[in-house]
């Protein structure tokens, strides 16, 4: 196995929000499949640099700022990555392609319709979602009150939602999901339900979040198709589980001290960024988290931060 090969990818966006892709030669690694523009960071150069010039040279525009999305490191047969990935915040010029390339401006709901290489999909999931992911407290006999504070939120703009609701009878939980499902997507949200993957036979939601204990116990990815699997994560081989399985995205806990668990051992930022460079997906951090802290979050490697009361009282 050859070194790690590092590579500086760009996510660009247009004043339409649109996404801008570009289609491999037939002749290279990967070729034939479409890609997020970017290329190999010369030794010496920063990967920020790489970005900037690669981008030049292949699509003649010139980034004006960017910041860190995320970092994949991936093993093809023949070949090991580390796909570093930034978001193109300002650029000046018409992106096109330099080199003869096609491309094509898109809308992120049309990424499944192209073939991107393997390593990609995480870049795909880490743009889809969100900066913020709220997980709902227990609820309490007052539903109603409940179902007041989840439409605040995504009044507010939350869009991707964890119902945590292990104490209802089943009857209960069963009518608290089918209503929140509704609500999220009446605010265009995607509700993550906090179970197992059989319940989505029953409720209309968009994805499963797996419990750590649950995580270990798989061999493979419990859903197929679009919807998504999300787990809680602790340490490297609960990561490197995740991994296995295919994952989407995980949430990597306790970060810093919460209130709910005075006394448990936090990881920090050096830990959290240590940890996700081993990820294969986007990570959240989870564990005395506001939303003053999504900046630190991004530039440690994750896609955001991950909330429970801090979230659920703040707007």
């Amino acid at each position: 196995m050859s070194d790690q090969i590092h590579v500086a990818v760009a996510v660009i966006r247009n004043l339409a929000n649109q996404l801008f892709i570009t289609l491999r030669p037939s002749h290279v690694h990967q070729g034939g499949l479409w890609e997020f523009p970017g290329g190999k960071v010369e030794a010496g150069e920063s990967v920020y640099d790489a970005l900037v010039r690669e981008v030049h040279e292949e699509n003649g525009i010139d980034i004006q700022r960017a910041q860190p999305l995320i970092k994949i490191p991936f093993r093809y047969p023949d070949k090991h990555v580390l796909l570093d990935v930034w978001e193109v915040l300002e650029f000046n010029g018409a992106a096109h392609g330099k080199e003869g390339q096609e491309f094509r401006w898109i809308d992120n709901n049309e990424l499944g319709q192209y073939s991107f290489p393997a390593a990609n999909k995480a870049i795909i999931n880490a743009v889809r979602l969100p900066a913020v992911y709220l997980i709902t407290p227990e609820p309490d006999a007052n539903i109603e009150k409940f179902i007041g504070q989840l439409v605040a939120q995504l009044s507010a703009g939350i869009s991707l939602v964890q119902l945590r609701a292990k104490q209802l009878s089943e009857d209960a939980f069963m009518a608290l999901a089918k209503n929140a499902v509704e609500l999220c997507h009446q605010y265009q949200s995607k509700l993550i339900i906090n179970g197992t993957p059989d319940l989505l036979t029953k409720i209309p939601a968009d994805g499963i979040h797996l419990t750590s204990e649950r995580l270990m116990k798989l061999d493979k990815r419990p859903l197929a198709g679009d919807l998504l699997v999300s787990a809680s994560c602790h340490n490297l081989a609960q990561i490197e589980q995740a991994n296995r399985i295919g994952a989407d995205f995980i949430v990597l806990a306790p970060v810093s001290a919460t209130s709910s668990h005075p006394g448990v051992q936090t990881l920090g930022w050096a830990t959290f960024a240590e940890l996700t460079e081993h990820a294969m997906m986007p990570v959240y951090a989870l564990g005395g988290m506001t939303e003053l802290d999504i900046g630190t979050s991004r530039q440690k490697g994750g896609q955001g931060i991950a909330g429970i009361s801090s979230l659920w009282t703040a707007r």
